[in-house]
């Protein structure tokens, strides 16, 4: 199969087990802090993190709405443009509502930070925001979730959504991606 990107191995750095223990533990934080809501909406930025929402709603005890923004700062690099574009918009009004924004991983906080603003210009009653994995060391924007699932090192990372190159978002793990040349 011709590739684009030079030969990888990819080495297990979270197994399926434990993200699906520390989701059930963040299900729990978050319907504490939103007990009471009406309805909660979801907001899954796309692509990266359709999988971390569909288990994460799953596990969540209160009403929920999914819907899902597209925002792009990577295209099929490894490597941040640092210039973000929203390219799908919600389908729904978030005005006035309780809202969890839910992304795959923040790493340079640009993504994440700019959603944010975004959202917030729609003047929802909550807005608060969950990344499966964080990457400290990578901050360029001061920008934290409000949930974390795992703090990781700067690695390039694939697996459970988490892609390099529309490849790999099927591994029901997170794993490091090793260049073999």
């Amino acid at each position: 199969m011709p590739t684009d990107h030079p030969p990888y191995v990819i080495d297990q750095m979270i197994s399926a087990k434990s993200i699906a223990a520390r989701i059930e533990s963040l299900a729990r934080e978050i319907a504490t802090e939103f007990a009471g809501t009406d309805k909660l909406v979801v907001v899954g930025l796309l692509r990266g993190s359709f999988v971390f929402i569909a288990d994460l709603v799953r596990e969540l005890d209160l009403p929920v709405e999914v819907d899902f923004l597209e925002a792009s700062s990577y295209g099929d690099g490894m490597t941040s443009s640092r210039e973000v574009r929203i390219l799908k918009d919600l389908r729904g009004q978030i005005e006035g509502r309780d809202v969890l924004v839910v992304e795959d991983i923040v790493d340079t906080g640009h993504t994440l930070a700019h959603v944010t603003k975004f959202l917030l210009s729609r003047n929802p009653a909550r807005l608060r925001s969950i990344a499966l994995l964080d990457k400290p060391a990578r901050r360029e924007v001061d920008f934290k979730a409000d949930w974390i699932g795992f703090e990781i090192p700067d690695e390039f990372v694939v697996g459970y959504g988490i892609d390099y190159g529309q490849r790999n978002r099927n591994l029901p793990y997170i794993g490091k991606v090793r260049f073999t040349q």
